[in-house]
This record gives C-alpha cells, structure tokens and sequence, in this order.
C-alpha cells in the first residue's frame, strides 16, 4: 500500500458546508436581473455544475435558454453577492476532518487540487472564510466545462504536467455526491465517497465508489 501522489477535493459539502450561500446568491442574481427569486433546488441535483445549475434554473423560470449574455450577467451577479453573503452565513462551517486531512497530506507530500462544478471564482469564494484556498496549487472547475467528468479530466491532466509518469490510480478525487464518483471514473482517477453532504454512506457505495468514508475525520485511503 502507497499514499496518492494527487488528490483532487469537491468544495461544496465535502470541505465545507456554506450554510445556503450559494443557493441565496443564484436567488439574488435571478431577482435582481428578472425579478424572479429562482429557486435553484427546485431545477438542479447536488453535484450538477455551476452552468448545468444556471441553464437548468433560468430555462425552468423564464422558459426558454439563455443567451450568452445573459448568462454572464447571472454568473457576474452570482458572483458579486456570493463575495458578501459567504461572510456572514450564519451556517457556514468547515466540515469535521477537512482541514486535519489537508494538512496531513500535504506534510506527507502528496501535491492537493481542487475538482468543483463550481465556477473557479465561486470555489475559491467558498473556501475563503476557513482560509482553505492556501492548501490547493491548482484545480478544475464548472467554469472549465459543464461536464463534470471532463472538469475531472482537466484537473488530472494539469496533475500530470506536475508529475511526469502519473498514472491515473495514483490520482484520487474527493466527493460527496454520486456525480463526483461518476465524474471521476470517467476521468479514470480513483473515487473516494465521502457521507458529509446529503448521502449517506451506502448510498456512495451503491454508485460504485472506489473508497467510502463516513466523514473525513476517517483514515484517508491509500493506492
């Protein structure tokens, strides 16, 4: 048995819980632009991307796609209101084991990325109040691509310009949703289920992950 030489970490529910923040700031952005208070749990599932979240909220609401324009507009006042509310969520937390389980990777060396289906600002925003950002060097993100397990497999190919010879198996990729775990076998890394966000342990293992933690206070797995 060997430690990973990467590991990819989801943002949302796997390091920290944003008490409702993103959520909040896609309701604001829909008002704001079209009076609208969307509901964006009403249109999308846990795991989706930032795009997939945005497309399927604004089709559900107004009926019909967005322009391009139109969606830079949503995104840019999603994005400036997240900035503000992520401060004073009131739920905001990091999760139990997520800052002990970056610190004790990286002591051991192993080189830490982010995999979000957040838009890069938007998961580097989260992670701003819990002072994450400091432990990731690099990342793939819902503004990389609205497919999940391409955003997977641009972060693993950016891994592998840090680590000539990398072999998938030695890339693992952290998530709470079975979207994480679908994303990442498609991407060819290994999964790693965690239970901190809405399922639950034997709902990871029946999507077929790799490794299932119950939280990341566990002991991280190994290749």
């Amino acid at each position: 048995m060997a430690k990973p030489v990467v590991v990819l970490f989801d943002v949302d529910e796997t390091l920290v819980h944003t008490g409702g923040s993103g959520a909040r700031s896609w309701k604001v952005a829909f008002d704001k632009l079209y009076g609208i208070p969307a509901d964006i749990g009403e249109h999308s599932s846990a795991g989706e991307t930032d795009p997939q979240v945005a497309r399927a909220t604004f089709k559900g609401v107004l009926g019909r796609d967005p322009s391009d324009d139109e969606l830079g507009r949503i995104y840019a006042q999603y994005l400036l209101h997240l900035a503000e509310d992520i401060w004073i969520s009131e739920q905001y937390q990091v999760l139990p084991g997520a800052q002990d389980t970056l610190i004790a990777l990286g002591q051991d060396g192993v080189t830490l990325g982010i995999v979000s289906g957040a838009m890069e600002g938007a998961a580097r925003t989260k992670l701003m109040p819990a002072n994450l950002n400091r432990f990731f060097i690099f990342g793939g993100y819902g503004s990389d691509s609205p497919d999940r397990g391409e955003l997977t497999r641009l972060a693993i190919g950016k891994a592998a310009r840090l680590h000539d010879g990398l072999r998938p198996a030695q890339v693992f990729v952290v998530g709470d949703t079975p979207h994480d775990i679908e994303a990442t076998k498609a991407a060819g890394g290994v999964s790693v289920g965690v239970a901190s966000g809405k399922y639950s342990v034997d709902e990871l293992r029946a999507a077929d992950a790799d490794h299932v933690l119950p939280s990341l206070e566990a002991a991280f797995p190994e290749v």
